[in-house]
């Protein structure tokens, strides 16, 4: 689902704050922190511009530039007013960025880049420059950059130079040739969204999460500045630099991206923390999970699903790989997978059917899956992920992100490298294993007559690979592991015609324990089928 140039970003209330951060991770805590109080928080700091008008620039210069910024005590990020102070999110909704006005246009141009206004929830400035030939330059916007409609139109200042922006966005032809689609945002915090070809906007990627879910008020890095590399023409990457900075920690960070199929993006972060924290979060990503076959009974909704990802899958580096359904809880819940330097893990929106949806505005069977692929040796950590009870669909209540074991030293230098790849990134239909097509949940027992009351039924679909082609009759078998309850029921048997086993586990719980199961596929001295695992919060 292409998005329009000229856009701003079909912003409904929900996307823009998923994009600014402020709604999924402020209910990570198991202390809930309140959006008002959260966002008169200390802001974090700012520095002095690294680089002037017509200075050279590099990498290393801004990691030095942030290594020094570290050692000095954190400045309250600067707020500033305008004519914008007082925009609402309907008047906020009522300003676009000017196409005509997009840099580097022209019939060469590889990418347009576009900003975003300050206003409503953006009241910090964030400055941007542009770099040629090594050497970086202010880019300045002012009111002539953008389209002020209905309400807004009459209150604007003709020819203002700007303050700063909220953001940017790149657009390039990504799934036509002639049109240039926006193909990554960076909008509020460290916040930054982007798509592969025939995708919408969906899940979010950021910068570094700091006590992500603890308990304790958790701390929002923000990118105050960036310096894009001026494409060459017809470029197929452009690369983005960004100051981040906060009250514990300031960091480097370098973006290259390459739109296409799958969009790739190689970010390296150089991390500097001034005090010690409890956590830090690399790759973070956040997502929506409302229902699908596992708790559909919950919402009287004439949708099947509605999910921006249904899954968190993690491929360890000797090839075994798990897939986590998605869910959401009746508590708040979380789940540590611990892993040595993981080959990749992400958050996935395997299940592209429309007829799974029936959403003809929303279209989630087009929002991207993202997979996170270190670059270098992480060592030990855990892929962490917290589900976040929600009714309602604007609530992003996915979290996902790694946490090393070891923390960070205070003063030295802290460095991650990492792909993201953003796209639809279907399951390999070469693989040798099965992989999970569906979970679905309901009251235990046979259908029909009373069953024991507090039994849950889950049914676990496994496709593909070389399970697919055993006939129903084959040696195999479930291989099931269960902690906080026992299986009154465990059947495991192939649906003729479609190619599916079906695992059928019928649990009952331990009093007050929350359920963890593991299961997976064997036979002929092999496992058959990737690693379900999931997790059942009974309160």
């Amino acid at each position: 689902m292409p998005v329009e140039p000229g856009s701003n970003l079909n912003l409904p209330r929900r996307a823009v704050l998923a994009g600014f951060g402020t709604l999924a991770f402020l209910h990570c805590s198991t202390s809930l922190v309140p959006m008002a109080q959260a966002q008169t928080a200390p802001a974090p700091a700012v520095a002095p511009d690294p680089v002037a008008a017509g200075m050279p620039f590099d990498f290393d210069a801004l990691t030095e530039e942030m290594r020094v910024l570290s050692q000095a005590e954190a400045v309250p990020a600067e707020r500033v007013s305008g004519f914008f102070t007082d925009f609402t999110y309907d008047d906020y909704q009522s300003v676009q960025f000017n196409p005509k006005r997009a840099r580097w246009a022209g019939p060469d141009a590889g990418f347009h880049l576009h900003a975003f206004h300050m206003g409503w929830l953006f009241a910090e400035p964030v400055k941007m420059f542009e770099i040629e030939g090594g050497i970086a330059q202010p880019i300045v916007f002012t009111t002539d950059d953008f389209l002020y409609y209905d309400r807004v139109k009459d209150r604007v200042p003709l020819h203002e130079p700007l303050p700063g922006v909220a953001g940017f966005r790149l657009n390039a032809p990504l799934n036509r040739a002639d049109l240039f689609d926006e193909v990554i945002a960076f909008l509020g915090a460290s916040y930054f969204r982007a798509v592969g070809r025939g995708n919408g906007y969906g899940l979010s990627a950021r910068g570094l999460a700091i006590n992500s879910g603890l308990n304790q008020p958790e701390e929002f890095p923000r990118f105050s500045r960036f310096w894009v590399e001026k494409p060459v023409p017809f470029a197929r990457e452009v690369t983005v630099y960004a100051a981040l900075e906060s009250a514990s920690c300031t960091g480097a960070y370098r973006f290259v991206i390459r739109p296409g199929t799958n969009t790739e993006i190689d970010v390296t972060a150089r991390l500097f923390f001034r005090t010690e924290v409890d956590q830090i979060g690399i790759a973070p990503l956040t997502s929506m999970f409302l229902f699908s076959e596992k708790n559909r009974a919950d919402f009287d909704d004439f949708r099947p699903n509605v999910h921006d990802s249904d899954g968190l899958v993690i491929l360890r580096r000797d090839g075994d790989r798990i897939w986590r359904p998605l869910n959401n809880p009746v508590q708040l819940a979380e789940s540590w997978f611990v892993e040595e330097n993981p080959a990749s893990f992400g958050l996935m929106q395997r299940d592209r059917d429309f007829e799974n949806y029936q959403d003809a505005v929303s279209h989630y069977e087009r929002r991207p899956s993202v997979l996170v692929e270190p670059l270098t040796d992480w060592g030990r950590g855990a892929v962490r992920l917290v589900e976040i009870p929600s009714d309602l669909e604007v609530n992003d209540n996915i979290v996902a992100f790694w946490v090393p074991e070891a923390k960070p030293v205070p003063g030295k230098l802290v460095e991650y490298a990492y792909r993201l790849r953003w796209g639809m990134l279907p399951v390999d239909p070469a693989a040798d294993v099965a992989y999970v097509k569906e979970t679905r949940a309901g009251t235990g027992g046979v259908s029909g007559v009373e069953n024991t009351e507090g039994t849950r039924k889950f049914v676990v679909d496994f496709a593909g690979g070389l399970l697919a082609t055993l006939p129903a009759d084959a040696k195999v078998e479930p291989v099931v592991t269960i902690f906080g309850g026992r299986i009154s029921v465990q059947t495991l048997s192939k649906i003729e015609g479609v190619n599916i086993w079906r695992l059928v586990i019928d649990v009952l719980p331990e009093t007050g324990e929350t359920v963890e199961l593991v299961a997976h596929v064997a036979g002929y001295g092999r496992k058959l089928s990737e690693n379900w695992l999931y997790q059942w919060v009974t309160a």
